[in-house]
């Protein structure tokens, strides 16, 4: 029973996360959706600004608390409707307190840990324990893995607060710029195109720029991840040693 009660606040994120993927809210704030509705969204942002803003806050800050797949949507779409800059900043603040959330949730769960954690914690648990600060911050600047399991995984490490808040802030606004810059981009370009995706839209600077910066980012995790494979690598003995 006691198990069950320090897992509970887990298992609520949980379906929470089910029941907002389910819900088809994400499906409202696809790009093409956002072009369509266009003039209405400015018309409710001018008329409630500070509402607007908040809410977006506060379904990110739900969406990234469950760990659900397709939070990048809500992030391009709040570039599409705040611009590169202030969607950044709602976005940052979004995403640091879902993943606090996250996080204390899921380390009250997993308690002291046990003896058979998830492999996602096997693959981090190694690097983790020889530089926690290093490693930490690189798990989050990079997309190793997806943000909410990333999260998951540092709470069964234990890792300390201060540096998971710090590290998610830095590491995920780095990521946050490029996807606003994406949605911000993709609104220009798909207003100019009567709402209607195509290649042409990829041929836009404000989109493909981002998208190649985002891509570097993922080339960047598994050139370290190599790197860091062949330094650890044990070497084989010489015929000469065997002698």
């Amino acid at each position: 029973m006691s198990r069950l009660r320090a897992a509970l606040p887990l298992i609520l994120l949980v379906l929470a996360g089910i029941v907002l993927f389910s819900s088809g809210v994400l499906d409202r704030l696809h790009p093409e959706h956002l072009v369509q509705h266009q003039a209405q969204l400015r018309t409710e942002i001018e008329s409630a600004p500070w509402l607007a803003r908040v809410a977006f806050i506060g379904l990110l800050t739900l969406a990234m608390s469950t760990g659900i797949p397709g939070t990048v949507i809500i992030i391009m779409a709040g570039g599409f409707a705040f611009g590169t800059l202030e969607g950044t900043i709602y976005a940052s603040v979004g995403l640091t307190l879902g993943t606090l959330i996250l996080f204390l949730a899921s380390r009250y769960a997993f308690g002291a840990g046990s003896k058979h954690p998830p492999a996602i914690v096997d693959r981090l648990h190694h690097g983790f324990e020889r530089h926690p600060v290093a490693y930490t911050m690189f798990v989050r600047f990079v997309p190793v893995a997806p943000f909410g399991l990333v999260t998951v995984a540092l709470a069964w490490l234990r890792c300390p607060l201060w540096l998971f808040l710090g590290a998610s802030w830095l590491g995920g606004t780095v990521s946050l710029i490029f996807e606003t810059s994406i949605g911000a981009g993709l609104g220009k370009a798909l207003a100019s195109s009567n709402g209607h995706f195509g290649l042409g839209l990829l041929m836009q600077p404000a989109v493909w720029l981002p998208l190649c910066a985002i891509g570097v980012l993922a080339l960047l995790a598994v050139l370290v991840e190599r790197l860091l494979h062949r330094r650890h690598r044990p070497h084989s003995p010489s015929p000469d040693s065997k002698a």
